[in-house]
């Protein structure tokens, strides 16, 4: 099972008809009990994982191509090949599966290629029909040889027999002679047939025929015969570019003869495809399957016999980083790299990793170091592509180049910042070069191909290193171009150069945080940027908003209070105003954005934009998007100031079923706490630190001011008073202080009767107050002193109508807010004559 006969690679045909490398292995034939059947099985020899198991089915095609390879269908547009290392392993799976099928192993294909209907089997009688007779190959039978190969192409078992008779009685020989002929005779006429005849011959789709054509002798003839075009006036000359314009350059000779006719041949073939024959159409796609195949084998070959030579490698990249070689001969060997490079991507993944890792260690980032800063554009683009291919494969073999190379090298001569100076500096009219590189810089700083590094510090090393030595070089064209807040360049060429910069940077918002930053804080960036909102080219207006956009949605308050610091709105209103609701990309990008702000509910943003410029945009009616703008951010007022008069009441108060109803103050209410005057701030604040005063002496001032105010208003607004009073402090209270000031008062009215209740009620009044600085009040209070036992209140002093009002302002006591209750209340005040639960479910009257 291991040795090299059986070794194999297996391919499969993708959907752009290309070959796909699905694994090396070693292929055997066995039976499959699951399959019932003997079967082809292919076993990785990396893990011994089954690469595939198929079946040798009966009726299935397979084609012997090349003496190495088997090439075969697995159900409809699934074509699989085996590409065998030696020939006799071939051989041998070839012999079993014409056994299993009952065919001779001399055939090339088994079956045919597509199953036949009933009526075609019928008429075609494939076991006992006679082979194809070809007319002899003469100057006036070109016609009928023609109409007989184009009648062969209905049937799949008419074509394998045509072949077999072209193949068989050496007839492409024959053509070629009899073209000589009509060429020198100029018969136009037969030339067109030939041309028929050699177009049909390609669309037969066999390898033995187009080894044949593409042998040294033949195919330049072959070439010629299609040169002849029906329907073109004129004959192509495409063998005049194949012999004269087409020069091959060996930028270092070449001495292996196999590989240099395998290169002459390959480019040759894919000039036929891609040129000389005429495009096929959707139902001729899969005709030429073959000749796809053959190019991409000879391709694999030719990397393959190039990477065996090691000495012609080392020789190359030893020229390459020569100083002193020529712009021209640089240019030749840029050239080759970049087609072999090109060759490589046919190769399975290992092959793949290996080409890689020998360009590594020949030195081939130091040599791109070099052509990409010369000035010959072919060296400088051809460079570019070469760069592209090893960093799409294995970005991380750049960035710990450039990390090594930090160390001891010029910043300036470091590859990173070379490619961003290139990129920067692009004189492609259309920045061709330029969009490559930027592609290459963001392959580079993508963070999501930097998880799976074996260097777990390569994603901090590397970002910090571009922050620090590489964006100032990406941004300089940006910040030049944006001095005194007006664009100073508006060519096509600098605003594409732009456009490409801020696209770059906005892929660096979304996927690097601290750095970006920084950059951004640190270079007032985003201002910068926004000077760009006047550009008279609107692409590139739309660069700089999606910049913006992008920090937006990442709902960062840093960069919200950025904004918001820097009025950085600005630009955007003023360009969205200038565009005069203009139904374009502009008009509906910056709608999107504050839509954005809408429904996630960014607060900060909403509010800046309608207290900035809301009215400015309350003309803008034809979106619905800033009324609903300005609704929330009315919403969110609301809830502000609901929010605050909430903070200093305790938890237990804010519940509803603790409180009474909420009713507004009345406007006299509301007069006469806002013509009080305001407590002096070093004594009106209670001390947290403190309990509520012993004595009530020091108080008797503010029952004097008290007891004039409500001489002035009257009895009935003194009750209307005190009860919104007791309210506020029921909603309002600050903190569970203002409840025990409370029963510090009913405790001072039990001492001091009832006759000085008015007085008593002022001083909690006053203490009360003292705890809300929202209510003004022209009582100054000294500093109260605190108490070390805490009064108990009796009976008594509960009853007392005085002490019931502060108790209704506090607690909900049941059925205290009937209307009823106020009217039935004691007027005596309370004496002893009443228990404790009876006084406090009254209210009484004030005497």
């Amino acid at each position: 099972m291991t040795d090299t006969r059986r070794r194999v690679k297996l391919y499969a045909l993708n959907a752009d008809r290309q070959w796909d490398d699905r694994g090396t292995g070693h292929v055997s034939s066995s039976y499959v009990d699951r399959l019932k059947g003997i079967s082809l099985l292919v076993r990785a020899e990396s893990d011994g994982s089954l690469l595939l198991e198929s079946k040798i089915q009966p009726d299935t095609a397979y084609q012997k191509q090349q003496d190495t390879l088997i090439v075969w269908s697995e159900g409809d547009n699934f074509d699989l090949a085996l590409s065998f290392q030696e020939k006799l392993g071939c051989d041998e799976i070839w012999e079993k599966i014409c056994h299993v099928q009952g065919k001779d192993p001399s055939v090339e294909i088994t079956q045919d290629i597509v199953e036949e209907s009933e009526d075609e089997r019928f008429d075609d009688m494939p076991d006992s029909a006679p082979p194809i007779e070809l007319p002899p190959c003469e100057f006036n039978r070109l016609e009928q040889i023609s109409d007989l190969i184009s009648n062969c192409l209905t049937t799949p078992m008419k074509k394998e027999k045509l072949a077999a008779a072209i193949e068989s009685d050496g007839y492409i020989r024959k053509l070629v002679n009899v073209f000589h002929m009509c060429e020198d005779l100029e018969s136009t006429e037969r030339l067109y047939h030939l041309y028929d005849i050699f177009k049909n011959i390609f669309l037969l789709n066999k390898n033995a025929l187009f080894e044949t054509m593409f042998s040294d002798d033949l195919i330049f003839d072959v070439v010629g015969c299609l040169e002849y075009d029906p329907s073109s006036p004129t004959p192509k000359r495409h063998r005049e570019y194949l012999k004269k314009q087409a020069k091959f350059r060996e930028a270092i000779p070449i001495k292996n003869a196999e590989l240099l006719a395998k290169i002459h041949q390959t480019f040759r073939v894919q000039y036929i495809q891609d040129v000389v024959l005429p495009t096929p159409s959707v139902f001729e796609e899969n005709l030429l399957s073959t000749l796809s195949s053959f190019i991409f084998f000879n391709k694999v070959e030719i990397v393959s016999l190039v990477q065996e030579d090691e000495k012609f490698l080392t020789e190359l990249f030893s020229m390459l980083t020569d100083l002193n070689i020529l712009t021209t001969k640089r240019r030749d060997l840029v050239l080759f790299l970049k087609e072999f490079c090109n060759y490589s991507q046919n190769l399975q993944p290992p092959g793949k990793e290996t080409f890689y890792k020998t360009l590594s260690s020949l030195g081939i980032l130091p040599a791109l170091e070099i052509t990409l800063a010369t000035d010959d554009q072919k060296t400088k683009t051809a460079s570019i592509d070469i760069l592209t291919y090893i960093v799409e494969y294995s970005p991380s073999v750049v960035r710990e180049f450039t990390l090594q190379r930090a160390t001891n090298t010029d910043v300036d001569h470091i590859l990173l910042n070379i490619i961003v100076d290139q990129m920067i500096c692009d004189s492609d009219p259309e920045l061709g070069g330029a969009v490559q590189l930027m592609g290459v810089l963001r392959i580079l700083l993508d963070p999501e191909n930097m998880l799976a590094s074996v260097n777990k510090s390569e994603k901090t090393d590397f970002l910090n290193f571009f922050y620090k030595h590489s964006v100032q070089i990406l941004i300089s064209p940006l910040l030049e171009n944006t001095e005194n807040d007006t664009p100073q360049k508006e060519d096509y060429h600098n605003v594409q150069l732009l456009g490409l910069i801020l696209e770059l940077l906005s892929f660096c918002v979304e996927h690097h945080t601290y750095h970006i930053k920084n950059c951004i804080l640190n270079r007032d960036l985003l201002r910068r940027i926004l000077v760009l909102m006047k550009s008279t080219h609107k692409f590139l207006v739309l660069c700089a908003l999606r910049f913006m956009r992008k920090l937006i949605a990442l709902k960062d308050e840093f960069y919200n209070r950025y904004i918001i610091k820097g009025n950085l709105f600005a630009p955007v209103v003023d360009a969205f105003i200038r565009n005069q609701g203009r139904y374009n990309l502009l008009d509906s990008a910056i709608i999107e954005m504050f839509e954005f702000i809408k429904l996630e509910d960014i607060k900060t943003l909403c509010s800046h934009v309608v207290e900035n410029y809301g009215r400015r945009l309350d003309d803008i009616c034809y979106v619905q998007t800033f009324k609903a703008l300005k609704l929330r951010y009315d919403q969110h007022q609301d809830k502000l100031k609901e929010r605050n008069s909430l903070d200093g009441v305790p938890s237990i108060l804010r519940n509803s079923r603790y409180r009474r109803d909420q009713r507004q103050m009345e406007e006299e209410e509301e007069m006469w706490f806002n013509e009080d005057d305001d407590f002096d701030d070093g004594s009106s604040v209670l001390n947290s630190s403190t309990d509520p005063p012993e004595c009530m002496s020091d108080n008797f001032e503010y029952s004097k001011k008290l007891d004039s105010h409500l001489e002035s208003i009257g009895v009935l607004e003194k009750k209307s008073m005190l009860e919104s009073n007791l309210e506020s402090i029921g909603s309002k209270a600050a903190d569970k202080r203002v409840l025990y000031s409370a029963t510090q008062q009913a405790n001072a009215i039990e001492a001091n009767g009832p006759s000085k209740q008015a007085n008593n009620n002022s001083t909690s009044q006053k203490a009360i107050q003292a705890q809300q600085p929202i209510i003004n009040n022209n009582a100054t209070a000294a500093t109260p002193t605190p108490s070390t036992e805490a009064p108990t209140v009796n009976a008594q002093a509960i009853g007392d109508g005085k002490v019931s009002l502060f108790k209704r302002g506090l607690v909900d006591y049941e059925g205290g807010d009937s209307d009823e209750d106020e009217e039935t209340t004691d007027a005596g005040g309370g004496g002893g004559g009443g228990g404790g639960e009876e006084s406090t479910s009254k209210r009484p009257r004030l005497s």
